[in-house]
């Protein structure tokens, strides 16, 4: 409530023309909910109320905002002038993840109206692969020499530490070369005739360059870390990672599994900013695909068409047993690619996967069997024959459920796809054509069909 009253005064502030009070107001305000704010304006409207943010902000802010096409209508925008104090104050990994996403043009024109320096290092960031730790890290971090002092590491982070990234930890290097880590506080607690070889962390966590993001976020959450030492082939200290663009990996990765997962081929953008053509196209190829082996499923029906025919009774069966086969393997899918995501299981711990899952199958399938059976014979009112056809087969079809649901994603990875790929559509569509070969299986031997 408090958010959309903000929002309206900053609305009428804008309608009204009061700039002097709106620049005051913005000065105030966190820059999360300045972007958000921007986002809602109209282009016109945007771009000036961005040039009323004093230049350090205005650079937060920019970062912050969802939509690339807003991103590029306020560069474009900006004269020469602005656009060189505007990428002054952006970090450097910053400035990549916008040049990125920029038409060509304007990444020309970004590269122009930056120092010889930094567009070098700009141009060696965008040269690492895209899913790496080179193109994630930035290169503005304070190194440390091994024999200087607390005191003269110090005046060295005060007189380098307002550009960097972060000032809490310092990587120490000699010959460029990473020999350890120090923290500010460590070096607060420590005398200032103390020389950091003596305090430093020579134990030190680091990536290389071309590491996988995704492996590379998992450390930030498994050794609760702020940054991370980037390294090349010669522990040479390229870069460092920090924490807010690891969030953003896990984020991003957590959104493509459950696209994913969901039968829908990833997208960047999000929900209102996606077209309706561009979502009919993520979502209408696995849809096809799901469909045309769903056929299977049919084939099997046409298959046992005189023995459903014999016995009407096995017809009303047939969706509770899928439904309920689909179910249990969805669960052991999403629970292995969790696991898999978080680094807790690899493909060499397969058995001891299939050994888990078969006593959880055995479980719960035991569990369902006496309650349809139960259900068959007192709900549905058929014999006790039909209702132990239904009981075994479903005992079957979770047992072999929960092994399809936990094999198939491990699988997936071991051959190089993503198991999130083969999440609950695709695995509900293999297990749907299982359960129905299982029923009719067992049904054919205890009704003599």
């Amino acid at each position: 409530m408090h958010e959309t009253t903000q929002t309206d005064e900053l609305l009428e502030l804008v309608e009204q023309k009061q700039y002097r009070q709106l620049k005051t107001v913005l000065g105030e305000m966190n820059e999360v909910d300045i972007a958000e704010f921007l986002g809602e304006l109209d282009p016109e409207k945007m771009v000036l109320v961005f040039r009323l943010l004093p230049k350090e902000l205005a650079a937060e802010v920019f970062t912050y905002l969802e939509d690339s096409d807003d991103q590029e209508r306020l560069l474009t925008a900006l004269s020469d002038k602005e656009l060189r104090e505007f990428l002054d104050e952006l970090y450097l990994d910053d400035a990549v993840d916008i040049i990125e996403d920029m038409p060509a043009n304007l990444v020309s024109r970004i590269l122009r109206n930056t120092d010889a320096s930094t567009r070098s290092q700009i141009n060696q960031l965008l040269n690492y692969p895209k899913d790496s730790a080179g193109s994630l890290m930035t290169t503005e971090f304070v190194s440390l020499h091994p024999n200087a002092t607390v005191e003269e590491s110090f005046a060295r982070i005060r007189r380098v530490g307002l550009d960097k990234e972060t000032v809490y930890t310092c990587y120490v290097t000699q010959h460029r070369a990473l020999v350890g880590v120090v923290t500010v506080r460590r070096m607060l607690l420590s005398s200032y005739e103390t020389k950091i070889a003596d305090i430093m962390e020579t134990n030190i966590i680091s990536v290389n360059t071309h590491e996988d993001k995704e492996d590379v976020a998992q450390l930030f959450s498994k050794y609760d870390l702020t940054a991370l030492p980037v390294v090349d082939k010669d522990n040479l200290l390229v870069g460092i990672i920090t924490v807010d663009d690891a969030m953003d990996v896990m984020e991003e990765e957590a959104t493509e599994d459950i696209e994913k997962m969901a039968a829908i081929v990833p997208t960047d953008k999000p929900y209102f900013q996606t077209g309706v053509i561009e979502t009919w196209k993520h979502r209408v190829p696995w849809l096809l695909l799901l469909m045309v082996s769903a056929t299977f499923t049919g084939a099997i029906l046409g298959i046992f068409e005189n023995a459903l025919a014999a016995n009407a009774a096995l017809t009303l069966f047939i969706p509770m047993l899928m439904d309920t086969g689909g179910n249990a393997g969805g669960q052991a899918s999403v629970t292995l690619i969790r696991s898999m995501s978080l680094g807790d299981v690899e493909f060499r711990d397969i058995f001891k996967v299939i050994w888990k899952e078969l006593r959880v199958s055995f479980l719960c399938a035991l569990t369902l069997g006496v309650v349809v059976f139960a259900k068959v014979i007192f709900i549905d009112q058929k014999g006790p024959t039909v209702a132990l056809v239904v009981a075994v087969s479903i005992v079957l079809t979770i047992v072999i459920a929960k092994l399809v649901g936990c094999t198939l994603p491990m699988l997936a990875k071991r051959l190089g796809f993503d198991p999130a790929v083969m999440a609950s559509p695709f695995i509900t569509t293999v297990v749907d054509a299982l359960s129905l070969l299982v029923y009719f299986a067992v049904a054919t031997q205890l009704l003599h069909l």
